[in-house]
């Protein structure tokens, strides 16, 4: 419904007379009420008893209420989504990822569907780029709904694996603005049809809109109220980004990601919707959801979410809030900003009498039209709020994590880290077994994490092997996964052949390991071993299934490697020396470097373990590297009086240009050096310094974009030019300065967002 008390005034402007309409509109402005309102109203915006029977809650939903707030989102929602789809939805790159005839394996949410041939996938793109333009401007509004929404939801699900979050609610709102009369204020139809211009709208157009918005903050709350986030291991490290540095000025890096990180986004998450609705909360609303996007913006690589949350806030002020605001500018800027009159009279509003009189031609009576925009209203509503909550049906999709990541709004509640990964091949008529590279044949990562990409996965797989002489392929993954600072555990069964492994949308997974959540309290433990290292020691922790074993590679980089047992019973095996060794809880085993060696889990219960070694290779390195550093500095200051060799002559000047024979750890320490000196560089670059990088950043996608686009469509129109041509062409595109992109001010919440779910 309408926020607060502005509700009662706006309906006052559609029911009274001209001198009442001024007046109502000076009482709204002061903030004052009829003495005869209800509390209902006063806090809600509409009276009890509008809700006491259908018909008035018809009348209620359509009632005629400002069209402003409503056109100023449809026009930056349009903006948001033309910026999004070179950079996000992937136009600058579309022919990296739909190129003809590569042999790559697709993550589809229905088998069926297939990208087109790549030209006409830049019309799909251009198509939708089109939509979004026509929202935006709000011209042929409801065409330009379709242009955009249907190439939407068809590269969303031609693809599961750029599933989140925020693309999913941008498909949501474009579906229902559809269903909208969104161009009835600052439109270009508006300036077509009078009957469209500046017109009222019904009420459930602001309700379905804020409903959405809530659900997307209040259900974020609710997944939020996992233990792993309120215990804080859902984003760990995130404390660490230069954001969070005035606070940990004055709580420890741990509190700051206790209490600020999963606290204060709990806290705002569900309190975020209620306090935007009310009149008394809304102004330190709009202050905390801001901040929040405005960080978020910078803490991750989230595309436009950020900024179509900040667009939807307003959403929840009164509806008239941009004649407002236009009304304070000077005269002659007026002439170019939307209208400051009041809105005219629309048939698709309901209003009700005044006395014993109507409003003459303004009178509606609740006809189908009004009681199918109810409909649709109260069943949108419901089904948001059943939807995360539908796992229940989905069992197929449900891994350690429930349902298909992106409409559940769990947004950020869980990590993930890749510790093993190996893909085993055998031939079904000669038995013979080959490995494959992780990834192989695919553009994504996230098929390691869910069930039934890995069934699409292992699918692709057995055709593509039969290209390479492998009759009846079986295929085997062995996947270990940390989930929110777990021990590394297998994910699913790897004595399982995916490609003739059962799978159904409706029926749970049978080769999916279970998360071993008794295991969970180790965290504390695992964490205080991690913070008793040294920073030349890293660990790894393991936890395995009784009657599994895992094989293991110790490099020859590494050493002084060896395994501890925390808990239950393992036997290690040496394969090259074929012996075996028992271990019991708190006994430990040096093991050989560049040797394959097997630990099998032989008591009941899950065994845990860790790995604790030193990468001797890393660390000579970098002693190589101080030493360098050092006698660089030496030199310099003039302390160093002995020549310098000519192979670290370089170390000096900084290059290797005029070197025939430099020493690899000379080449090692001037790259370290240099991408060094550019993160400095970047870090401390100045404001016009870092807006002239980025709008050069974004200047080459949207080149890019265009580029690509108009050479597909010139293939479709006149044939494709030769080879040599269409190189000629698509190098232009490519052309750009040197864009420096060994840096990222954004380094820490990158490698975050690498195992998080938007």
């Amino acid at each position: 419904m309408e926020p607060g008390r502005g509700t009662a005034a706006g309906a006052q402007m559609a029911e009274t007379s001209a001198s009442q309409k001024k007046q109502s509109r000076e009482t709204r402005t002061q903030g004052a009420l009829p003495s005869h309102c209800s509390w209902t109203k006063t806090l809600l915006g509409f009276e009890s008893a509008d809700l006491s029977s259908w018909h008035r809650f018809v009348c209620l939903l359509n009632r005629p209420t400002d069209p402003g707030a409503l056109g100023v989102f449809r026009f930056l929602f349009g903006l948001l989504m033309a910026l999004d789809i070179p950079q996000e939805r992937g136009l600058s790159y579309l022919d990296h990822r739909y190129l003809d005839g590569l042999q790559v394996c697709r993550f589809p949410l229905f088998n069926f569907l297939e990208p087109l041939p790549l030209d006409w996938m830049y019309v799909v793109y251009t198509v939708m780029l089109l939509g979004a333009l026509g929202i935006m401007l709000g011209c042929f509004y409801r065409l330009s709904c379709l242009l955009f929404l249907l190439p939407y939801w068809y590269i969303f699900f031609l693809d599961k694996t750029a599933w989140n979050n925020h693309s999913y609610l941008y498909g949501l709102i474009g579906f229902q603005l559809t269903f909208m009369n969104a161009n009835r204020y600052w439109s270009i139809d508006g300036l077509w049809n009078p009957r469209k211009r500046n017109a009222h709208v019904p009420l459930w157009n602001y309700t379905m809109l804020r409903f959405q918005i809530f659900i997307v903050y209040f259900i974020a709350g609710i997944k939020k109220l996992d233990a792993d986030w309120v215990e804080g291991y859902s984003m760990g490290s995130l404390a660490k980004h230069w954001l969070f540095s005035p606070f940990r000025l004055v709580l420890s890096e741990e509190m700051t990601s206790l209490l600020v990180v999963h606290g204060g986004g709990l806290v705002l998450d569900l309190t975020a919707g209620f306090l935007l609705f009310f009149d008394a909360s809304r102004p330190v609303a709009l202050f905390f959801v801001s901040y929040f996007h405005c960080m978020n913006s910078q803490l991750f690589s989230i595309g436009m979410f950020s900024y179509t949350m900040l667009a939807s806030s307003p959403l929840f002020c009164y509806p008239d809030w941009p004649r407002r605001l236009i009304a304070k500018f000077p005269g002659f800027l007026q002439k170019f900003l939307p209208s400051t009159d009041l809105p005219q009279p629309s048939q698709e509003c309901v209003y009700r009498e005044v006395g014993k009189q109507r409003l003459g031609k303004t009178t509606q009576k609740v006809g189908l039209r009004q009681k199918l925009g109810a409909i649709f209203t109260v069943l949108y509503v419901v089904e948001q709020f059943f939807l995360p909550y539908s796992h229940f049906i989905t069992q197929g999709y449900n891994n350690w994590t429930n349902g298909l990541y992106g409409y559940s709004w769990d947004m950020m509640v869980h990590s993930r880290s890749h510790q093993h990964v190996k893909i085993t091949y055998r031939d079904g008529l000669t038995g013979e077994l080959g490995y494959l590279n992780p990834g192989v044949f695919t553009q994504s990562r996230r098929w390691k994490d869910h069930a039934d990409m890995l069934k699409q996965y292992a699918t692709c797989l057995s055709h593509l092997l039969q290209n390479y002489n492998i009759s009846q392929p079986e295929i085997y993954f062995d996947i270990w996964v940390s989930i929110n600072d777990r021990f590394q555990q297998r994910l699913f069964d790897p004595h399982v052949d995916i490609v003739r492994a059962e799978w159904s949308p409706f029926k749970k997974t049978p080769w999916l390991k279970p998360l071993l959540v008794d295991l969970s309290p180790w965290r504390t433990k695992l964490q205080e071993i991690e913070k008793s290292l040294d920073n030349q020691t890293e660990v790894v922790f393991i936890a395995d299934f009784p009657g599994l074993h895992l094989e293991n590679f110790v490099s020859e980089d590494l050493g002084n490697t060896s395994l501890h047992l925390l808990k239950g019973e393992v036997a290690v095996e040496i394969v090259n020396k074929q012996t075996n060794y028992t271990l019991q809880e708190g006994d430990r085993i040096q093991l050989p470097a560049g040797e394959y060696h097997k630990v099998f889990t032989v008591s009941q219960d899950p065994s845990c373990y860790m790995y604790m070694y030193v990468n001797t290779t890393e660390a000579a390195l970098e002693q190589n590297f101080t030493q360098l550093q050092e006698l660089r500095e030496k030199v310099q200051n003039g302390s160093e009086t002995e020549p310098l060799p000519p192979e670290l002559q370089p170390i000096l000047d900084g290059s290797l240009e005029n070197v025939t024979q430099a020493d690899p750890v000379v080449e090692a320490f001037l790259r370290r050096q240099h991408r060094m000196e550019e993160l400095q560089k970047r870090r401390n670059a100045t404001l016009v310094e870092r807006f002239h990088r980025f709008t050069n950043k974004k200047y080459f996608i949207f080149r890019r974009s265009l580029l690509m686009t108009w050479i597909s469509i010139r293939n479709l129109v006149f044939g494709r030019p030769s080879l040599d041509q269409l190189a000629q062409e698509v190098a232009y595109a490519n052309m750009q300065y040197d864009v420096d992109s060994t840096a990222n001010s954004q380094d820490t919440s990158s490698k975050e967002m690498e195992h998080s779910e938007l």
